[in-house]
């Protein structure tokens, strides 16, 4: 199964997930305030979520297609300067004021996660393309993160989400369709790529825009890069990678940043 096939089931599965949750929560789908879990499909089948879901496919492609021109370290690290764009994108569009403490801890987590994945700054023409593609998936999740949280008083969670996800798998349906013919397709990879949508994406991802919702987009994208402490546990749990003190010592300097970042000091 190729890499864009298994973006477009993510993506599809996880707007299906958001879809029977919401059906669940309120059957009823009361979205007429823009206040509540439902969904109001008619706001979706707009120009604005097309576009929102185009940001999100580009996204999740860009990311996987650096993956084959660049290493998964060199993708990792260079994908994890997010959290710059965030800050910038919401200072100058949602005028979020961004505490200098804020930018170290930017910069000391920025540092962590290139600690943690090993990055090493070797450089070939395809490394740079692979390199270029991952910083791409950088700023288009800052955008996209800047649109998630404008959202929260046009939409509902769920509105957005199901939207987001689904014009997203609707930009990718047309590659995915074209890449199909040699994949072969069995219960264990059907079974992985629909957890991929329901964990990761319809769970994981919904969460983060909901925080979006409460807290500013900089902090909440801070506190994403747990991501990818998340994943050096779960390596090392399901298949016995254990990290290295380089990848101990980059999550901790990960966690320092963070705190950095969420840390309000008390007045007195």
């Amino acid at each position: 199964v190729g890499p864009i096939e298994v973006t477009f089931w993510r993506l599809l599965t996880g707007a299906a997930t958001i879809l029977i949750v919401s059906s669940i929560v309120s059957p009823r789908g009361d979205a007429r305030s823009g206040a509540g879990p439902g969904i109001n499909f008619r706001a979706i089948a707009t120009p604005k979520f097309a576009i929102y879901g185009l940001l999100v496919a580009l996204h999740f492609g860009s990311y996987i297609a650096s993956l084959g021109f660049t290493s998964t370290a060199h993708s990792l690290a260079i994908t994890y300067t997010a959290p710059v764009f965030v800050a910038m994108f919401a200072h100058v569009f949602l005028h979020e004021s961004i505490r200098p403490q804020a930018w170290i801890g930017i910069a000391i987590a920025v540092a962590g996660a290139v600690f943690l994945t090993g990055f090493e700054p070797t450089l070939t023409t395809r490394s740079l393309i692979g390199d270029g593609m991952a910083l791409f998936t950088a700023v288009t999740f800052g955008i996209y993160s800047i649109i998630g949280r404008q959202a929260r008083n046009q939409h509902t969670l769920f509105e957005y989400a199901f939207g987001v996800y689904l014009w997203g798998a609707i930009w990718l349906l047309p590659a995915a369709i074209w890449s199909m013919g040699g994949s072969t397709y069995d219960v264990v990879s059907g079974l992985a790529i629909i957890a991929l949508g329901v964990a990761p994406l319809g769970t994981g991802h919904t969460l983060y825009n909901a925080a979006l919702r409460r807290i500013p987009a900089t902090a909440a994208n801070i506190i994403a890069m747990l991501e990818v402490i998340g994943g050096v546990i779960l390596t090392a749990w399901l298949f016995g990678e254990m990290p290295t003190s380089t990848s101990i010592a980059g999550a901790g300097v990960i966690l320092a940043g963070i705190l950095i970042v969420v840390w309000e000091p008390s007045s007195t």
